[in-house]
């Protein structure tokens, strides 16, 4: 039954991609009079685009999914032979380019309807246009706003926002901790990324920062150099972990294992007792394994109820449930708010008031920061990536 689940699930996504491009082809034909030989053209360029992130998405994937790929009746036998996977300067050039065109593709299929939208107005209206003269300055602002978009994703922010804690320590008032979540380290985030990351981060000088989860996107092979940039990063009371869904597609224990070559410590469904302020760490469930936060928190409820906490979990869920079970502060990521319009109506529909921003309720907080970094499209539309930084009082 779940294989079933995700083959309709690839066949969906698919389907959809399919149409993007065919609506986008149709589109462009219609609005620009372009001519047969140049549509052959088109149909080329479109069917490359089409499939370059199946294709990107394959090649990225870690050596041990890659090769279980490979070992399928439909590749032929000399390709498995010949084949070699390495995470190289190329396969991380075309991963990152397929993604930026389904960012593209996503904007200018936006474009498309608004011009469709216009029209088909014009046509109520008994109001002839020259579609070119109509379309051309909306794909233009499209593309504009794709570029931006790129732009945008590579240079995070600072988030400020402060946060009330009953019965908070003197020693941890006006004090400054960072949240940072969804990094997404890969084939595209790389080294360089942390480094712009962490020096954001050191202008702060906080007491603590708080990973919550994604730290990792899909790397095999070269975790621990590119985690070096957080051993620049010394906040007097450490570096704390949590993990996210993506950290399970990779497998905990080559995390866990890089992770221990930093100064990041990893919270696993337990609490850890920080100058007076308990931190509570739950683990993103492994695949297979039931989500169920609620009696893990049970489990820890001696541990920190009634004294000042803060709760680490990855995806902003069961609120109404956490909200009763004596939790102060809650930091959360997963959702990028959207990370490009309009998926971010997506987000606010599963996740409704918790999809982004900060949220109270009685003596409990929430914040579901958009995180970091980026998954897919090395884009940014509608939000800005963010460093939160959370003065606590």
């Amino acid at each position: 039954m779940y294989i079933i689940l995700i083959l309709l699930f690839l066949l969906l996504i698919v389907a959809v991609l399919f149409g993007a491009h065919w609506f986008l082809f149709f589109s462009l034909v219609n609005f620009f009079n372009i001519n047969e030989a140049s549509q052959k053209i088109l149909i080329l360029i479109l069917f490359i685009l089409g499939i370059s992130f199946f294709v990107s998405a394959i090649l990225s994937q870690p050596k041990k999914i890659t090769t279980k790929i490979l070992r399928l009746p439909i590749i032929p036998p000399g390709f498995r032979k010949r084949y070699i996977w390495s995470e190289n300067l190329i396969t991380r050039t075309y991963y990152f380019l397929s993604g930026i065109w389904l960012g593209f593709l996503n904007n200018l299929v936006l474009a498309a309807i608004l011009v469709w939208i216009i029209i088909l107005f014009g046509k109520l209206l008994k109001f002839k246009m020259d579609t070119v003269i109509l379309a051309s300055p909306i794909f233009i602002v499209a593309l504009a706003l794709s570029i931006y978009a790129i732009w945008n994703a590579l240079n995070p922010r600072l988030k400020n926002i402060t946060v009330s804690i009953p019965k908070l320590p003197k020693q941890w008032k006006n004090k400054k901790i960072i949240q940072i979540s969804d990094v997404h380290l890969g084939q595209v985030n790389q080294k360089e990324f942390l480094e712009k990351i962490v020096s954001k981060i050191n202008l702060v000088s906080p007491e603590m920062v708080l990973i919550t989860g994604d730290l990792f996107d899909g790397m095999d092979g070269i975790l621990a150099s590119v985690l070096q940039p957080l051993k620049k990063i010394d906040p007097p009371k450490g570096i704390f972990f949590i993990t996210g869904n993506h950290e399970t597609y990779l497998g905990l224990n080559n995390i866990f294992k890089e992770i221990k070559k930093t100064p990041i410590k990893v919270i696993r469904n337990e609490v850890l007792s920080i100058s007076g302020l308990k931190i509570i760490g739950i683990d993103y469930p492994e695949q297979g394994e039931k989500s169920d936060i609620i009696s893990k928190l049970e489990l820890l409820k001696k541990d920190y109820f009634g004294k000042p906490n803060i709760l680490l979990h990855h995806t902003p869920v069961n609120i109404s449930q956490i909200k009763k079970m004596g939790i102060n502060l809650e930091l959360c990521g997963h959702t990028h708010n959207g990370q490009i319009f309009p998926f971010d109506l997506i987000t606010k529909l599963i996740y409704r008031n918790y999809n982004y921003g900060l949220y109270s309720s009685g003596n409990y907080t929430l914040y579901t920061t958009n995180g970091v970094g980026t998954w897919g499209p090395t884009m940014r539309l509608g939000n800005i990536p963010e460093i939160v930084v959370i003065t606590l009082n």
